[in-house]
């Protein structure tokens, strides 16, 4: 998987920082925003840098439930949700591709739990990620 690029731990994201980096996902990032505030609106997002990454990512959390992270790479961006074992049926049987199916079925265990990543390229992208946080919203 690609590095982020946000890894100058001095400079915070703003939108100016991020879209030069977004290139053509752009227009996803703001529609994916404009979903999660309209959908979610008592999703919170922070900005964090992390010494292990070397990088920032976005951590979207709903009160201390952490519900995705994101990170910018070069003319795209990437979402990552992780679940346990017990959304295995939810996911299974949820209308997510049978690649992010695949994904998390045969994905690396971190503890209890493993991701499912969705690379932003496309506008299909977009509605795998509204599938997905629409499980993760479920899940307790």
């Amino acid at each position: 998987m690609e590095a982020p690029i946000l890894n100058n731990k001095n400079q915070f994201p703003t939108e100016e920082i991020i879209f030069p980096h977004l290139g053509r996902t752009k227009g996803l990032w703001i529609d994916l925003f404009r979903y999660i505030h309209e959908i979610y609106p008592d999703f919170m997002e922070e900005w964090r840098y992390y010494n292990d990454g070397k990088s920032w990512l976005l951590k979207v959390t709903r009160k201390k439930k952490t519900i995705c992270w994101i990170s910018i790479l070069k003319n795209a961006f990437r979402l990552t949700c992780y679940f346990g074992d017990k959304a295995k049926k939810v996911i299974s049987e949820s209308e997510l591709s049978e690649e992010y199916k695949k994904q998390f079925a045969e994905g690396k265990k971190y503890g209890k739990i493993r991701g499912i990543t969705i690379l932003f390229n496309k506008k299909g992208d977009l509605e795998a990620a509204k599938i997905l946080l629409s499980i993760k919203e479920k899940i307790k």
